[in-house]
């Protein structure tokens, strides 16, 4: 049992291995699906690994709830999620990274006249950014504009940003019910920004011709605002499952982390956006 000196230990950590066989068999999948495998073996894997999230994260909540967690508890899972998010901001540098390379260094050396590489394999290479060359990959393609629907994502994320802070307020003041009506809007705003992303590929690849086989300028395009638009799929569901924790009956003003945690995550993604707006479809 925990006390107010020692640290709670489960005794039976059997998810850990579950999870663990669950992303063996995801990635073996999907590898096998980009070989042109079938899909049944990556389908597998993700449902052991659901199967393993609803399982553990259903625990820690039991476990929370009936106060086996104490002050040491408490300050594990802050830096537990706080080395996650700064792993997260790793990720994304990296892509970020790509994006800088690509614009700054690789292709004004490709298009550079005097340089040799030029000459020799792309005389005819004009940079100019967005590219999709050397050889126009993927042909002719419009480049995506800020105005429009990137900045009404742009205005529903600040604004879920300041409706989640309205809800971390409320449950700091003891006010479970405001908690839960403001958290309901954040994640309207969440999902609703996940579908204008969905209709804003539509269009780029139905009506701007932009694909992930557009070059450098596609492939960057797509891999930084899809994987922003899978982590705010994520904080949307995170939030969720805070909000209905919410309207159970969890959480006190004092106790709460579960709440924090989301809500950091949250503001990350919100974070993320900016600086895509900006370097992305403004710059």
């Amino acid at each position: 049992m925990s006390t107010t000196t020692g640290y709670y230990v489960p005794h039976d950590a059997k998810w850990s291995i579950v999870g663990s066989v669950g992303l063996c068999i995801f990635f073996v999948g999907l590898a096998n699906l980009v070989n042109g495998g079938g899909w049944l073996t990556m389908l597998v894997g993700m449902a052991v690994v659901i199967y393993m999230m609803f399982g553990w994260f259903g625990l820690v909540v039991r476990e929370s709830e009936s106060g086996l967690y104490k002050a040491q508890e408490d300050l594990s899972f802050r830096m537990s999620m706080a080395w996650f998010i700064f792993s997260e901001v790793m990720f994304f540098a990296a892509f970020f990274g790509a994006l800088f390379y690509a614009r700054t260094f690789s292709g004004p050396w490709l298009g550079d006249i005097s340089s040799t590489t030029n000459t020799v394999l792309y005389p005819a290479f004009d940079y100019v950014w967005p590219n999709n060359g050397p050889g126009n990959l993927g042909g002719d393609y419009q480049k995506m504009g800020w105005f429009g629907l990137p900045l009404i994502n742009t205005l529903l994320l600040l604004t879920s940003g300041v409706t989640c802070t309205i809800a971390h307020h409320a449950i700091k003041d003891g006010d479970r019910s405001k908690m839960v009506r403001w958290l309901l809007a954040t994640v309207i705003l969440g999902f609703i920004f996940v579908g204008c992303q969905a209709y804003e590929y539509y269009e780029a690849y139905h009506h701007y011709n932009l694909k992930m086989t557009t070059g450098i300028y596609g492939s960057t395009f797509f891999m930084l605002t899809g994987f922003h638009g899978f982590h705010v799929c994520m904080g949307a569901i995170m939030l969720t499952v805070v909000m209905l924790r919410g309207a159970k009956g969890h959480f006190t003003a004092d106790n709460h982390f579960a709440f924090e945690a989301a809500a950091w995550y949250w503001h990350f993604v919100d974070v993320v956006w900016l600086g895509l707006f900006l370097f992305v479809y403004i710059l």
